[in-house]
Parts: C-alpha cells; structure tokens; sequence
C-alpha cells in the first residue's frame, strides 16, 4: 500500500477513534462510542505498521503532518468549525515536514 493512501486512511481512523473517546468524556455520549472508538484505533495502528520505513519513529513523525492536515478537516467537516488561516499555515508546514522525512535522500 501507497503512503498516500495509508496515512490518510491511519488519520482517519485514528481521529475516528479519538473522537469516539471525546464524545463519551466531553459530549455526554453513551459509553457504547468507545467500542467502535477502540476498533478504529486498533485499524489506526495496523495501518500505520504498512508505511513503507525502515524506522517506526520516521513513519510516525511523516504520519504526524498528515494527521494534523486531516484533523482539520475533521473539524471543519464534523465539528463545523471552519479552519482559520493560522490553522491553514501551519498545517501547511507540518505537511511539508512530513514530506521532508518521508521523501527526504537518505546517506
């Protein structure tokens, strides 16, 4: 599997999971969210172990820009809260980094 679609299906997952918790903690939601929350963390965690790296720390911090980028799409798609341009930028950056680690020459 291709890291353009790996990451972006780990980030999924893995917000999906996280946000099951927040639901339950911080919405009031019914203790059932974890159950799906904890399946889309364990799918979060397989998937990342398909990144093409010969270093888990380096799949995890390229993951890590894609993560922040698709977080706030989360929040604008789910949550209804519309990134700001300080929010743009700097997953802008994060995901240039990403691609530093990803694709960077290595000696």
């Amino acid at each position: 599997m291709k890291p353009a679609l790996i990451y972006p299906l780990a980030a999924l997952a893995e917000i999906a999971g996280c946000f099951a918790f927040w639901a339950w903690l911080k919405l009031d939601r019914s203790p059932l969210w974890l159950a799906p929350g904890v399946i889309c963390l364990i799918v979060f965690a397989g998937l990342l172990t398909l990144a093409p790296s010969d270093a888990a720390g380096r799949a995890f911090a390229a993951y890590g820009g894609v993560y922040i980028c698709a977080s706030l799409v989360w929040m604008s798609v789910v949550e209804k809260t519309p990134p700001d341009r300080w929010d743009l930028i700097g997953g802008a950056v994060c995901l240039i980094g990403a691609g530093i680690i990803l694709f960077g020459l290595r000696e």
